[in-house]
């Protein structure tokens, strides 16, 4: 997988939601703990939790599987309502699509967007949350 840095391609995905600034808690946090949870026990919602699926594109030669990154980027857009999901979601959107984010040795193509379920709620905590998922992803090609 020569020229393929999983863990850049992260820190630029997670980098573009960061920005967003004080409104968009983004999870995992710069410096997880040792729990192994993307999410802290206890978070308050609106945050984000977002997933990144590291693949590599075939497009019809063999060579291409080991130069051609495919990251699906899931954002679990989280909220105390619908309301609030939808604006979490909002934000992940604008942050996000068709931005062509900038990794060192490699292009991007513009971050698109694959699928959105249908919201989730969930009160098995005793309250009211929403999950309102995004899936996107990005494509970069050597350099």
């Amino acid at each position: 997988m020569t020229g393929i840095d999983i863990q850049a391609h992260a820190a630029a995905i997670l980098g573009l939601l960061r920005a967003v600034g004080p409104d968009l808690t983004v999870y995992p946090p710069e410096d997880p703990d040792d729990t192994g949870h993307v999410v802290p026990d206890g978070a308050d919602p609106p945050y984000v939790a977002v997933h990144i699926r590291p693949g590599f594109g075939l497009a019809g030669r063999l060579a291409d599987a080991t130069t051609n990154a495919v990251f699906d980027i899931t954002c679990h857009c989280v909220g105390g309502n619908d309301i609030a999901a939808r604006a979490v979601a909002q934000m992940v959107v604008d942050a996000l699509l068709d931005v062509e984010p900038v990794i060192p040795g490699r292009q991007s193509r513009p971050i698109r967007y694959l699928d959105s379920p249908p919201a989730r709620p969930d009160e098995s905590t005793g309250r009211l949350v929403v999950d309102q998922t995004y899936v996107f992803r990005l494509e970069t090609l050597p350099g």
